[in-house]
């Protein structure tokens, strides 16, 4: 997937070329839905060669949120959560990784 990465200067969500996006706050893959917003739906697999994508830190994401005694809904959340800044591996021991880390869009052109 590597060989798809687009420019960052492109909207993932207006550009109807671009068929996988990446949400770095969660570190996880997915088709965009074309519906206005910014709705995906998570894959796991490349849809290219069908390698496994990282898991999702979601569910970190959100027990993380708990942790700090926020809702993430309703609470105006610190900086560092609204980007991959929380789970960067020189933020948090343990999360290094053996694979490059992605741009934020993949196109299949």
């Amino acid at each position: 997937m590597r060989a798809q990465f687009q420019d960052d200067d492109v909207d993932p969500w207006d550009d109807p070329d671009v068929v996988v996006v990446y949400s770095a706050k969660f570190d996880e893959y997915g088709l965009p839905v074309r519906d206005g917003g910014t709705s995906m739906v998570v894959i796991g697999f490349c849809p290219w060669c069908g390698a496994r994508l990282p898991q999702s830190r979601r569910d970190a994401w959100f027990d993380a949120m708990e942790r700090l005694g926020l809702d993430p809904w309703e609470d105006e959340l610190p900086e560092e959560y609204h980007t991959d800044a929380w789970w960067k591996p020189e933020q948090v021991p343990g999360t290094e990784r053996e694979h490059v880390e992605p741009e934020r869009v993949i196109t299949p052109s």
